[in-house]
């Protein structure tokens, strides 16, 4: 979906941020993510550090208080965070996505009420589309607006809610009587439950630990019928809404498997260079060699594709099929990468001790997540056909 150009960020202080996130990875993310990982802890100090940063306000609007950053840079802003911890960068997909919603189709009143307060992490957004028996099926979802008088009572289960506990705001779709569905501004205190909502299910996963997942249920939920998004303009456009912000979304999935990959890289590239055999380092073996190799080309395929995407959002073209191919590219390239580096570990890459087998575990879901990769090519296809239909 086409919007309005971006600001571009100065490059020098895109980079200079960069550099200061990247050292900030490296001497304190690096060293303690895998024990954070593993105990599923929320990383209270490195939440802390982002929020001192600004990140939670990174993309929204200087006017009401963010950083303005132009996507370019937050991309790489991503691309670093996950590769020091790829979870990190779930703490802000979801935020992201819903200050985009309200940024993009709130009413003003809307942006002024909600973008000032997202803005320094104490505010949180969650996103909350798919339900149990509607993941890549957006348009099955059951959750249930009713009105009543000049509120929404909101009745349904959703799942896969990253931040659900932890946020203030939900972005919720909903299945008007009209049998349209409608985007609701949920607001609610941070918690497990709050006036009918409950954090029915906490999911454990394979990887993407230490934020939390969670299945949501909302029993008589009320709704004002200002949190509408986009106010009465928004009833029945909740579904257009969602999928121009998962534009964003995928491009910040796009970013987390860049950043995963380069992690796995340098891991591979390292043990590739310190472990022997046959008298000798490994990656003075051919086989290692050629393995390294499509390992970097993929890496980079990724990450040009994937910053392509970004320039065309930050040039307010519709990015539909790029978001749609880097996503599709960079997440099935960083599983590989990832496969590829345990192996070249081998015995150790099965291990606890090296922090490939936390890659391996994370990189799944960058194929899944946003919309699968089966999902990703019906996109491309159908935009294909859009962009080079014949006469």
């Amino acid at each position: 979906m086409s919007s309005t150009p971006n600001p571009i960020t100065p490059p020098e202080i895109a980079d200079q941020m960069i550099e200061t996130i990247a050292k900030w990875i490296d001497k304190d993310v690096i060293p303690k993510a895998s024990e954070l990982e593993h105990a599923d802890e929320f990383p209270e100090a490195m939440f802390a550090q982002m929020c001192e940063f600004g990140l939670f306000g990174a993309t929204i609007p200087e006017e009401y208080g963010g950083l303005g950053l132009d996507v370019t840079t937050y991309a790489r802003i991503i691309e670093e965070l996950s590769r020091g911890w790829m979870s990190l960068s779930g703490i802000l997909n979801t935020h992201k996505i819903g200050a985009t919603m309200i940024g993009r189709y709130g009413t003003e009143e809307q942006k002024q009420k909600y973008l000032p307060a997202m803005v320094d992490g104490s505010y949180r957004a969650a996103f909350s589309l798919s339900e149990p028996d509607s993941g890549s099926d957006a348009g099955a979802l059951r959750c249930k607006a009713t009105p009543d008088g000049d509120e929404w009572i909101i009745n349904g289960t959703k799942m896969w809610v990253t931040n659900g506990v932890r946020a203030s705001i939900v972005m919720l779709l909903a299945r008007t009587p009209d049998d349209r569905v409608t985007c609701f501004i949920v607001e609610k205190e941070p918690g497990d439950s709050f006036e009918g909502i409950r954090a029915s299910k906490k999911i454990h996963k394979l990887g993407y630990k230490g934020v939390e997942t969670v299945e949501m249920s909302y029993v008589d939920h009320r709704v004002p019928d200002t949190n509408m998004l986009g106010g009465a303009d928004g009833m029945g456009n909740g579904l257009r809404y969602a999928l121009s912000a998962l534009e964003l979304g995928r491009i910040n999935i796009a970013s987390r498997a860049v950043g995963v990959g380069q992690a796995a890289f340098d891991a591979a590239m390292k043990y590739a260079q310190e472990r022997e055999t046959f008298g000798k380092p490994i990656f003075q073996h051919q086989a290692i060699q050629f393995k390294l190799a499509e390992m970097a080309t993929k890496l980079q395929a990724a990450r040009l594709m994937t910053y392509d995407a970004a320039k065309k959002y930050d040039e307010g073209k519709r990015i539909d099929l790029e978001a749609g191919m880097a996503k599709l590219f960079a997440s099935e390239a960083a599983f590989e990468i990832c496969t590829d580096a345990l192996r070249i570990h081998g015995g150790n890459g099965y291990t606890q001790e090296y922090d490939v087998e936390r890659y391996f575990r994370d990189s799944p879901l960058m194929i899944i997540g946003e919309g699968t990769s089966e999902i990703q090519k019906m996109v491309i296809a159908r935009k294909l056909l859009e962009r080079h239909a014949i006469d």
